[in-house]
């Protein structure tokens, strides 16, 4: 399981239009709307770097409203939940 973190600045007045989008998206687990530097924290959660890479190039970029974004990319999860487990349920 691949982690993203995508920090987006938005256009004035379409944070709620953004995050509606990018909350419909495959591979995209949680929209949230923040105060700060950013209008919006996507996390994005794929089996692999290269839907990662669709996802963020090729459906994310598109996405009307959006004027920047950064994509961190995670390395490992420290959590108290086991997501790895959580995600592979009725993955054979």
């Amino acid at each position: 399981m691949v982690t993203a973190i995508v920090l987006i600045n938005t256009e004035r007045g379409a944070v709620n239009d953004v995050a509606d989008e990018l909350a419909g998206l495959d591979g995209v687990s949680e929209v949230h709307s923040v105060a700060g530097r950013v209008d919006l924290v996507a996390i994005l959660r794929v089996p692999k770097n290269a839907d990662l890479a669709d996802l963020v190039t090729g459906r994310i970029r598109h996405i009307a409203g959006i004027t920047d974004s950064e994509t961190l990319i995670g390395f490992r999860v420290y959590s108290s939940h086991d997501l790895e487990n959580m995600f592979s349920i009725g993955m054979g």
